[in-house]
């Protein structure tokens, strides 16, 4: 038991240090995340996952130049050779957000097969990046400006501007607003991973415990929303931790107490409430 908590303690010293990096490593941190999700991903299947990746990219052609060539031959490896590919049942599965399950199922949400392509593509040298357009992650190669757009989650279907429009409006029912062809940064993809975990474990009351984690995990990366706390404290109280929970609590009203008074009392009297339980 104290093993464990020692390797989970480890490993978030690693991914914290990681997200501080002057360059965060992508593939890492999702494979940090991914272990606090399966305690059987220990060093050697981190390693392992790392060195599918390094084999994917050495299996690109050489010589490629210019974003049309890399997309095209990163959807005849991912997609048609290894059949990466999403479907809708993907988002019933907590899989479907680990890196490690994703290389070997070869199914994912598409923000990790976007991870996927992002990293094989890096690896092998490609102008590549991920663009977190609202509901639907894909990924670009080349200069932003010229729009080389492919869908990983359709097998890596070319997609024009029109089409990242369309594919925005049939998911969100909104217009696709310029700031979103912005290239997402890593601890941009990762946050969203985390943001798509806490959504899954949100309609599953038992699976409180994946909540819990991926709040915390996002907590340790430099920029997060300070509403993540209260969402902890919450989740604290919720599995019996009142004490913490409300310490939680008290911390979070402190935080906002500035720029919400009135939130920050409200806040402060549920931590009254969680500590009057004890009683």
């Amino acid at each position: 038991m104290a093993s464990g908590r020692h390797d989970r303690e480890e490993l978030r010293r690693r991914f914290a240090a990681e997200a501080r990096a002057e360059r965060p490593d992508l593939a890492l941190l999702c494979l940090l995340l991914a272990a606090e999700a399966d305690p059987a991903l220990d060093a050697n299947g981190i390693d392992a996952a790392q060195i599918e990746l390094d084999r994917l990219a050495g299996l690109l052609p050489y010589g490629l130049r210019g974003g049309r060539a890399w997309a095209s031959a990163l959807a005849e490896l991912l997609g048609e050779r290894y059949g990466f590919e999403g479907s809708s049942a993907e988002y019933q599965r907590l899989e479907s957000s680990l890196l490690h399950e994703v290389l070997r199922r070869r199914r994912g949400l598409p923000i990790l097969l976007s991870v996927v392509w992002i990293e094989v593509a890096r690896r092998a040298g490609a102008p590549v990046y991920g663009l977190a357009l609202p509901g639907h992650f894909v990924v670009g190669f080349g200069d932003p400006e010229e729009r080389v757009l492919a869908d990983p989650f359709a097998g890596g279907r070319p997609l024009s501007g029109q089409d990242a429009e369309l594919l925005v409006t049939s998911t969100t029912g909104e217009a696709l607003d310029p700031s979103a062809l912005v290239p997402a940064r890593p601890l941009e993809t990762v946050l969203r991973i985390l943001n798509n975990i806490r959504a899954w474990a949100a309609t599953r009351p038992e699976r409180s415990d994946v909540a819990l984690w991926a709040v915390e995990l996002s907590l340790l990366l430099p920029s997060h929303p300070a509403r993540l706390r209260y969402e902890r404290a919450q989740l604290l109280v919720r599995s019996g931790e009142f004490l913490r929970g409300a310490a939680e609590l008290e911390e979070y009203a402190d935080v906002v107490a500035d720029v919400e008074p009135e939130a920050a009392e409200a806040v402060r009297r549920s931590a009254r409430a969680v500590r009057a339980r004890l009683n």
